[in-house]
């Protein structure tokens, strides 16, 4: 299992229709066979004799409602960005999971996500979406009922590997390969090793000043890229709203503007991880009047 955590947006259209992997409609109605799992406070929404097949417009409807209850609530990082959205996926070789597997890994991942608390019926709006082969989308709004943010942990990627390693074990399933992607760790330590042998002593130096430059345009919190999707976002969610026609067209050209971004983030990223760790050692000359490098000396993450 892989799982990936999207950028948080503003509105919910544009995940719930990735998730989907089709546009969300009016008209198309979402059985338990798609909406596999969600929050228990759904249950206060849906009387006992009230149709409980939702489109996926409304179902979107339901998880962007508590940004507009509440216009004032903010991140800890002071913006609006309320849905969250991660994917999680199979391996290709993997079985086909039954409906009751599907939500239990949605629970589960939902819990450690801090979407979902034991008990607490009050909790944040998310739904688990099982659309397309081999994959699981859960959606959720940051904003509680009574208007608070919900805070997840600092480390939630790995939290949530871990979780996905133990849900491997129990239903039996395959995990994918850990790491950086070998081949292109095994490129950028050949071009470094030609480059050493006519480089000049500042050249480790100068790997470990571009690993942290490319870091700091890919950061998620203070990077420019991220400004700039954010911005663009919030212009997408705006067009979204107008009643003209040109509006929800250009709106989703823009979603699709912010994800390329997004991409670009994610490669700035990966190139940084695989620029090599290792420093070039330091020729004898120079070694008699500087201070050593520190054994084992390297980027880390």
């Amino acid at each position: 299992m892989i799982i990936r955590i999207h950028p948080r947006g503003i509105s919910p259209s544009a995940p719930l229709a990735d998730a989907l992997g089709r546009p969300a409609s009016g008209q198309e109605g979402l059985t338990e066979h798609t909406v596999v799992a969600h929050w228990p406070g759904l249950d206060y929404y849906t009387l006992d004799d009230e149709q409980k097949t939702w489109t996926s417009a409304e179902w979107a409807e339901h998880l962007d409602d508590p940004s507009w209850q509440h216009p004032f609530a903010v991140s800890p990082q002071d913006d609006r960005r309320a849905i969250w959205h991660a994917d999680v996926r199979l391996h290709p070789s993997d079985r086909d999971l039954t409906g009751p597997e599907w939500s239990e890994i949605a629970h589960r991942i939902a819990r450690v996500a801090g979407i979902q608390r034991p008990g607490d019926d009050q909790g944040c709006r998310w739904i688990a979406v099982q659309a397309q082969p081999g994959r699981l989308d859960l959606l959720a709004n940051l904003i509680r009922p009574d208007g608070t943010w919900i805070t997840q942990h600092r480390q939630l990627l790995p939290l949530l590997g871990v979780e996905c390693r133990r849900i491997e074990a129990d239903l039996d399933l395959r995990s994918p390969l850990l790491g950086p992607d070998p081949g292109q760790t095994a490129r950028f330590s050949e071009r470094s090793a030609t480059a050493d042998n006519g480089a000049s002593p500042g050249a480790a130096d100068a790997t470990t000043q571009l690993a942290g430059l490319l870091r700091q345009l890919a950061d998620e919190n203070t990077g420019p890229l991220a400004t700039v999707r954010g911005l663009v976002e919030h212009a997408a969610h705006r067009l979204d709203r107008f009643p003209h026609a040109y509006g929800p067209a250009a709106g989703h050209q823009l979603e699709l503007i912010a994800r390329r971004l997004y991409g670009v983030q994610q490669d700035l990223d990966a190139t940084a991880a695989a620029l090599p760790a290792t420093a070039r050692p330091v020729p004898l000359s120079t070694r008699m009047t500087t201070a050593p490098p520190t054994p084992g000396a390297g980027l880390t993450r």
